[in-house]
């Protein structure tokens, strides 16, 4: 005669136990994906996750620079009488958020909405004046005093 260790009861409790557990290793082993930022140009969007991001805690002083020289991996093509348009999440808006041009501060504070549009025109002529036929966006979450988040994107002017 032979005795079961465990009754049917118990054996299903400790299965589902078993499988609650392997599922909480499971998303304990996922990252939590970035905020997203958006550009949106007519129909067309691109969206990105941060090239640099601390889960919201500041980026490290010696990562910034590296961090905002990155190239952007995504891309949008604009005629020079479009409207481009930003959108970022509303956990980057809450800290705020500004714009870089070819890894250089554009504007002096930090935006606090989620969405805003700019004349793509704004975006085409270099430092020196002269007119470029593509530029670096890049969208800084930064609290005023130190960044938090960093999302690349590339401007094409159409030809």
């Amino acid at each position: 005669m032979t005795v079961a260790f465990f009754s049917g009861s118990r054996r299903r409790a400790a299965a589902a136990l078993g499988a609650v557990s392997a599922g909480l290793l499971v998303l304990t082993a996922c990252e939590k994906p970035t905020p997203i930022a958006t550009v949106t140009v007519g129909t067309e969007s691109i969206n990105s996750e941060a090239a640099c991001y601390n889960d919201g805690d500041p980026i490290k002083e010696s990562d910034v620079q590296k961090c905002l020289n990155k190239k952007a991996e995504k891309s949008i093509t604009v005629a020079m009488d479009d409207k481009v348009r930003f959108g970022v999440d509303p956990e980057i808006a809450d800290n705020g958020w500004t714009i870089f041009l070819g890894g250089q501060q554009a504007e002096p504070e930090p935006y606090k909405k989620t969405y805003r549009t700019i004349p793509a025109s704004a975006f085409f002529s270099s430092q020196t004046g002269e007119a470029t036929d593509e530029t670096q966006v890049t969208i800084v979450e930064n609290t005023g005093k130190t960044l938090t988040g960093i999302w690349h994107f590339k401007l094409k002017k159409e030809s």
